[in-house]
Parts: C-alpha cells; structure tokens; sequence
C-alpha cells in the first residue's frame, strides 16, 4: 500500500474520529447512529494511523505531498 494522505488530511480525520468518540462517550448520540457512527471514526482513525484510504485509490486522490 502506497500512502495517499497527507498530514492535514490525517489530522482532519483523526479530529472528526475523537470529536465523535466523545460524543458517543457522553451519550450525544446513542443508538443505532451512535453505533454507525462509532463505526465511521474507528475507520477514519485506522487509516489515518495507516496513511492509506482505499476510498482515494479508487477515486484516484492522493494528498500525499511526498514522492512514493
């Protein structure tokens, strides 16, 4: 897997996935959109510890800003 985000992508995502984790802590969201959600940030924090979203290769983004 060649990486394709870059720095501010992966701090967006990582931002979004905590911002939801403490809405889903607090009890914000609950329920089956909670789950979803949880679900939703568990992802986006995985890829962005991982530097590489399947979703880009198939669209064909790359916000990687290095040389592979």
């Amino acid at each position: 897997m060649k990486k394709n985000m870059g720095n501010t992508d992966k701090a967006i995502r990582t931002l979004i996935a905590l911002i939801i984790a403490a809405l889903s802590y607090f009890e914000f969201i609950t329920g089956v959109l909670g789950n979803v959600l949880l679900i939703v940030a568990i992802i986006l924090l995985v890829t962005s510890l991982v530097n590489f979203c399947p979703l880009y290769k198939l669209l064909g983004i790359n916000t990687c800003k290095t040389k592979n």
